[in-house]
């Protein structure tokens, strides 16, 4: 067997000017210990590092626990916000129904103070009645005199038109006799 050894004798460098990669040879130096401050460093600063996470995520659970407590705080606030949104229009319907029952009061009392002007002292109204644009009016009287000057007040007022009488009658068996009378108009306010 032929053996042929392409290394350089000791001593001789290489004729590119190639370098030798050596391990420096101090009389001290232990490799183990380097990698033992090496594995401390690195144990301390993972150390340092999961302190100051568990300090953040303390910190922001804390802060979620406070802003869930705030976010309750607020649900309730906006819960009460919409009942009193309901209030407010249940109380709007109200203002509006006085509204139109105070807007609808005018003519009732422009009716009353119109009639109130042409009954005679001898003749009493006993009910009046609405029906739409039509007025029904009963009442007693001493005379039909009395009953006639109703009428022809009425038609003189100028508020009240279509005047009819529809009925009238006498009791001829009691003293005094009373005459009932029924008289049908249109009010124009």
């Amino acid at each position: 067997m032929i053996r042929i050894n392409l290394a350089p004798p000791e001593g001789v460098r290489l004729a590119g000017g190639g370098r030798k990669f050596s391990l420096p040879t101090l009389p001290d130096f232990n490799l183990g210990m380097l990698f033992g401050v090496v594995y401390v460093v690195t144990a301390l600063a993972m150390g340092g590092w999961w302190y100051s996470v568990s300090a953040q995520e303390a910190s922001l659970t804390a802060k979620v626990q406070t802003t869930k407590a705030e976010l309750e705080v607020l649900k309730q606030r906006v819960g009460q916000a919409g009942k009193i949104k309901e209030q407010v229009a249940e109380l709007k319907k109200r203002v509006d129904a006085i509204n139109q029952l105070t807007k609808n009061q005018q003519r009732p009392v422009v009716l009353f103070d119109a009639l109130a002007d042409v009954v005679p002292r001898d003749l009493w109204i006993n009910s009046l009645e609405e029906r739409g644009t039509t007025l029904k009016i009963t009442g007693t009287s001493y005379s039909t005199t009395a009953v006639a000057d109703f009428m022809a007040n009425l038609r003189s007022s100028g508020r009240f038109k279509d005047v009819d009488i529809v009925q009238s009658r006498q009791d001829i068996t009691k003293t005094p006799r009373m005459v009932t009378f029924e008289v049908t108009c249109r009010f124009e306010s």
